[in-house]
């Protein structure tokens, strides 16, 4: 696998350029005072999975050092050969006149060797989530599913899973001081529960503050790793509000920094499925409780909006754009461009840059895990109210902190519910906190005629990304595959 780039490759050039790539890489970490970190991946003792990470860089060495699992002293004295090695030599450009190569940059990942080579950028997140395609990999072929979600549980044992893309919430609202933290992005869901992938957490900044996320704002101190902030060169006090550099402000720190997570990190099996979506156009109600074809139809989906963004390289037509400069193979950057329609992206299984098998593979272990399990489907808009970007506003983060009160608690299933248009969302009719009138989206548009329009375009978006898994069957009598395209908007 190769994602240098956007066009495929043939297996055996794959090959022959993994091979050519691999060997400057060692080449160029060979002179240099390389820092090697033997850490793991996953809490579930029965599949953890030992990782080597070879770098030049201390940033790169400490930013990993945080977000994989850090060994005993004893673990590390009897470590052995690891499952998995990383060579960083993002400072040394690749070789552009390999074939296919488009760029500078490539991140190239051998299966079959268990090696991932890193040249041409020095972004540490390649790192994290080039490990997470691996366990995207490796977890589902031990019938283990892999999850890009955040997951807390409570006092009482409940746990809660979060989904969703960059921006969406999922680090903010899975770091919960009333709830252990289990972890904040990466999770598996196997036999005896959840457990997290990771041994640290990777959370935005980008207007943090101590009074509206107090676990993140206190976990940032010595030790932790700052992406892209602003700060002050003589007090060094960092300005969370400036964005620019990017409003992919990042902390990396060690999941212990957060007060009440939970170590080891793991959990029983969940008793909620929270589907994140930002949507910008004002639409989707603030919560949904979803059926189970519907919980699957929107996790393929794995919707969000973004607005005002756009890559220089590609201008929004690859996968990047939601990520920000995450996973951006482009080298032009970013343009603050004074879009204003908002941009639908979708993303199958909140995460389609990391998967390694077909979505449906995915959705048919989690409808199966989620069916056997009991589990509740909830789709949670944390986007805008009363308009789309630009005229509505963005729901206020202490009404959607009420509504997964409401989840957890299992007030919200006690509620009256009624089936809203085009999506056929079942939405309550009261939650506890929340103004009534903007759990029914329609209600806060003052242009009844223009939310009825953005609403049957937002289901046209839907319908048309869904296109591409209608001949994809789930489930062995594929009944479940009947349901979740019925699950879709009806315009």
């Amino acid at each position: 696998m190769s994602r240098a780039g956007s066009r495929a490759c043939e297996p055996a050039r794959i090959k022959a350029r993994l091979e050519l790539e691999r060997e400057p890489s060692l080449l160029e970490l060979e002179p240099y005072r390389v820092f090697v970190n033997d850490q793991f991946l996953n809490w579930d003792p029965e599949n953890r999975i030992k990782v080597r990470i070879v770098s030049a860089r201390a940033y790169h060495s400490l930013f990993m050092h945080n977000m994989c699992i850090r060994p005993t002293p004893e673990e590390l004295e009897n470590f052995g050969t690891p499952d998995f090695t990383i060579y960083n030599a993002g400072q040394f450009p690749c070789n552009r006149y390999t074939h296919y190569m488009t760029s500078s940059t490539s991140i190239d990942l051998n299966l079959a060797r268990r090696e991932m080579v890193i040249l041409g950028t020095q972004y540490a997140g390649e790192m994290k989530k080039g490990l997470f395609s691996v366990m995207h990999y490796l977890m589902p072929k031990r019938q283990i599913l892999s999850l890009h979600s955040g997951c807390n549980m409570g006092k009482d044992g409940d746990v809660a899973l979060f989904f969703g893309l960059s921006g969406t919430g999922k680090t903010t609202l899975s770091t919960d001081h009333n709830r252990y933290l289990i972890g904040d992005d990466e999770h598996c869901w196997g036999d005896n529960g959840v457990s997290n992938i990771e041994g640290g957490c990777y959370a935005k900044c980008i207007d943090l503050s101590r009074e509206k996320e107090p676990d993140i704002w206190n976990a940032i101190k010595f030790g932790t790793v700052m992406e892209n902030v602003v700060f002050d060169e003589h007090t060094r006090e960092v300005d969370y509000s400036d964005k620019s550099v990017t409003e992919n402000t990042r902390a990396a720190y060690p999941i212990e920094y957060i007060p009440n997570a939970k170590i080891p990190c793991v959990a029983p099996h969940p008793k909620n499925v929270i589907l994140l979506a930002c949507d910008a156009f004002g639409v989707l109600p603030p919560v949904s409780k979803l059926s189970l074809a519907q919980t699957m139809y929107h996790f393929i989906s794995g919707y969000t909006a973004l607005v005002g963004i756009i890559c220089n390289g590609c201008q929004g037509k690859n996968a990047c754009t939601f990520w920000l400069t995450e996973l951006c193979f482009h080298l032009g950057g970013w343009t603050e461009d004074g879009i204003k329609e908002p941009q639908a992206t979708f993303s199958a299984c909140f995460g389609a840059a990391f998967i390694m098998m077909h979505p449906t593979k995915y959705a048919a272990m989690l409808a199966a895990k989620m069916e056997k399990h009991g589990a509740t489907g909830w789709l949670v808009n944390t986007g805008w109210s009363g308009g789309r970007y630009g005229s509505g506003n963005r729901i206020k983060l202490a009404y959607t902190r009420k509504i997964i009160d409401a989840i957890h608690t299992g007030s919200l299933l006690k509620a009256n519910y009624k089936k809203t248009e085009v999506f056929g969302l079942e939405i309550p009719t009261e939650v506890e906190g929340v103004p009534s009138e903007i759990l029914e989206p329609m209600n806060t548009w003052s242009d009844k005629k223009a939310y009825k329009e953005t609403l049957l375009k937002l289901g046209g978006l839907f319908k048309t990304n869904f296109e591409g898994f209608v001949a994809h069957k789930i489930g062995k009598d594929d009944k479940l595959t009947d349901a979740i395209l019925a699950a879709g908007p009806v315009l």
